[in-house]
């Protein structure tokens, strides 16, 4: 969320005051290249250059008594996280300040401001591939020494609406293969950006096409990479009729990750169709089990949903609800973006949004203990097999009471006891 009131080039918007940053010290990086673009955020993120940083970094978070993180001892770089901010302190890399900002990854990100007099350093000309809209990088050699920073360049330019320039495109194709050198954890995170919204598919799809994808999705396709802007149509067309629906998919997977449902139903798209094979691929990527549970649940339903789309029964919609779970928003969105119409899915997406609805969130007749107590049942599978059969009989009209369930249970007791009673 962003408000163009503030300027991280303000000290007055910083979480503490610039008199504890010595001379010279530098505020460099994505925080000089937002504010100069006026993307301002709400949350700020800082990155100085400074001597003795880490020393200073821990005398910050003591006064202002916020949290106090050291990165990389061997480095001296430091973070202090305060509740709105975080901001990094480093040791200075080189002899000079354009020492340092020579080992960057692109121009734009090779911008220093000094807040003591206001001096904005641009010794690679980062202001005008700002202005131009344009990342450029610094050398081949920054690039090969984080190979992570080939699918950075994809990324940022889908967040800054900025294009890569050709020569620095060139040497990310050329080096595309280091990418596999490179954490896994690291890269998924910067795929996590890319799958996050429409503005970055169109880059996932250059960076799978420049050949950045090859050692994580080995088995994507053009047709595969062409469902993900699929998708994000159909996520268009869904949340325009139903508000709920495009609200859902954009809800986080589980809290503390980072992954909407909408990207999982994008991720769906580039993984291998056999969900073993998915799982495989997500697990090293280092998804969570979260992650690649919704994923793999959605392959399995999603050949389901084509064939029966249009003539589901109630007790084929009840086990399709039951297996989906909270997944089904990122099947729908995928069932449209894989060309099943809207009026086929609307029924289920009608039910789905519906609270009480007894096919989608079936409220139970009796529970477990009910039906142990008045059949004189002990826990065993058979109990849930019972409750099973209840809601399906209460869904197609078959009963509608509490008694009439404890009833059917009673019935379907003595047909397992003569070995007759089929689920």
């Amino acid at each position: 969320m962003c408000d163009s009131s503030l300027s991280v080039l303000s000290p007055e918007t910083w979480p503490f005051s610039l008199e504890w940053l010595p001379q010279p010290a530098y505020l460099v990086g994505g925080a000089v290249r937002d504010a100069l673009l006026s993307r301002r955020c709400e949350y700020v993120d800082l990155d100085f250059v400074l001597p003795r940083a880490v020393k200073i970094a821990r005398a910050i978070a003591k006064h202002y008594q916020a949290g106090f993180v050291l990165l990389d001892a061997e480095r001296q770089i430091a973070r202090v996280v305060f509740k709105h901010a975080t901001v990094d302190f480093a040791q200075q890399e080189g002899s000079t300040l354009e020492t340092d900002l020579r080992r960057r990854d692109f121009t734009v990100n090779a911008i220093a401001y000094n807040p003591h007099n206001g001096e904005i350093i641009d010794p690679l000309q980062g202001c005008a591939d700002l202005q131009q809209g344009v990342l450029r990088m610094v050398s081949a050699k920054n690039l090969q020494d984080d190979p992570l920073r080939l699918l950075r360049a994809y990324r940022q330019a889908a967040q800054l609406g900025f294009i890569i320039e050709s020569d620095t495109q060139s040497v990310i194709r050329q080096l595309a293969p280091q990418l596999s050198q490179v954490a896994a954890e690291r890269v998924r995170v910067e795929l996590g950006y890319l799958l996050s919204s429409s503005a970055g598919t169109l880059w996932l799809i250059t960076a799978w096409e420049d050949g950045l994808l090859a050692t994580w999705f080995k088995s994507a396709t053009q047709e595969q990479l062409a469902q993900v802007a699929a998708v994000d149509r159909a996520a268009v067309v869904l949340a325009q009729s139903w508000h709920t629906l495009g609200w859902e998919l954009s809800q986080l997977v589980r809290e503390p990750l980072k992954t909407t449902w909408l990207s999982i139903a994008k991720l769906t798209c580039l993984v291998n169709k056999q969900p073993e094979v998915a799982e495989a691929e997500l697990t090293q990527l280092t998804y969570s089990r979260a992650e690649i549970r919704a994923v793999s649940t959605a392959l399995k339903l999603l050949p389901q949903l084509k064939v029966l789309s249009t003539q589901m029964s109630l007790r084929e919609q009840y086990f399709l609800f039951r297996t989906a779970g909270s997944v089904f928003p990122t099947l729908a969105v995928l069932a449209v973006a894989n060309g099943i119409s809207v009026e086929a899915i609307t029924p289920l997406i009608n039910r789905y949004l519906t609270p009480d609805d007894p096919v989608a969130h079936p409220t139970p007749l009796v529970t477990g203990n009910e039906l142990m107590q008045a059949l004189n049942l002990r826990s065993s599978p058979l109990v849930g097999e019972l409750l099973m059969q209840i809601q399906l009989a209460y869904i197609e009209g078959k009963i509608s009471t509490p008694a009439e369930a404890i009833e059917l249970a009673s019935q379907l007791v003595v047909q397992s006891d003569r070995r007759t009673f089929i689920l």
